[in-house]
């Protein structure tokens, strides 16, 4: 798989395209992974096809300009979104299932490679960057995927010890307590995941393309350990950096949610009502519930980033 090759060919040689997934070569230089909507370069006279504003043309604007074309925006959350329902009911369990995959095969077998650990969304779940000799692990619902080069080798999932057996990684003792027990992934919760996580990179891509470099933004990532998408925007020395992200439900959330999380500050008020930690978070039957999901995310977000770097603490 090839995402920005594949957009290039849907779209001809009109543009210069950009999209969420990350796309070979791998990176030689540290952090080793690629920046889809970095604005970047664009050949002479050619526009910028973006899924955030950084770009020059919307992937959105085309998509509602061409009816054919949005059904395949869609499924990639370039444009014309979809609309995430409730989640599925065997989600929970999917999700814990998918964690430990990631914290126990598909991460490690990154980091052994050039000691990064970070994740992104990939088409239908998540996977890594791509590293090494263009190398890319990736979850496509309960399918396991390991992509060299065009070469794509698929399985089914089904143990941590398979999945490990698949990569060629070793599980370490620690990890062979849970080597053999069945990870039990629905395909219907891991696609829903999915989609979750394609939310995310697209409201949190956008909020990193409009943020100024005074702000200093980070990549945005899938971090293993809390299994959650997060960016980091605000100034360090002066106390407003925070995390801005989306969970898909941890030991205090069973449901996902949006939240911000200062890093130093402790704002106080009705923008900051977290219950669990100090900072901020977006309920999924609040988000389910906006006419527009999008923009209720990315709304609530910007106006919690307006008020720590205005300096609207306590």
């Amino acid at each position: 798989m090839d995402p920005r090759r594949e957009a290039t060919a849907r779209v001809g040689d009109r543009y210069s395209v950009r999209v969420l997934e990350p796309s070979p070569p791998a990176s030689p230089r540290p952090p080793y992974v690629d920046d889809p909507v970095g604005r970047g370069e664009a050949p002479a006279g050619m526009a910028i096809l973006s899924p955030v504003t950084s770009g020059d043309i919307l992937w959105d604007d085309l998509a509602r300009a061409d009816p054919a074309l949005a059904p395949w925006c869609e499924e990639r959350w370039l444009g014309a979104y979809r609309r995430l329902g409730a989640p599925p009911p065997a989600f929970a369990a999917t999700r814990d299932a998918l964690h430990r995959l990631a914290v126990h095969v598909i991460s490690p077998t990154r980091r052994r490679a050039n000691g990064e650990i970070t994740l992104r969304w990939t088409r239908g779940g998540f996977g890594t960057p791509f590293f090494g000799d263009d190398v890319q692990l990736r979850v496509d619902g309960d399918v396991f995927i390991v992509q060299q080069g065009a070469e794509e080798t698929l399985g089914r999932l089904t143990s941590l010890k398979d999945a490990a057996e698949y990569v060629g990684y070793d599980l370490t003792r620690f990890d062979l307590a849970l080597a053999d027990e069945p990870l039990g992934v629905d395909p219907e919760a891991a696609h829903w995941l999915g989609d979750l996580y394609g939310f995310a990179f697209s409201v949190l891509e956008q909020l990193r393309a409009e943020a100024p470099a005074a702000l200093q933004p980070s990549f945005v990532n899938l971090w293993p350990e809390h299994f959650d998408v997060a960016l980091e925007l605000g100034a360090e020395a002066s106390g407003v950096r925070a995390t801005y992200g989306v969970s898909p439900g941890d030991a205090t959330h069973p449901d996902p949610y949006v939240y911000v999380a200062p890093w130093t500050a402790r704002p106080g008020g009705e923008l900051w009502r977290a219950e669990t930690f100090p900072g901020a978070e977006l309920a999924l039957s609040e988000l389910l519930a906006a006419r527009d999901q999008r923009a209720a995310a990315l709304g609530f977000l910007r106006e919690r980033l307006g008020a720590l770097t205005a300096g609207a603490v306590s």
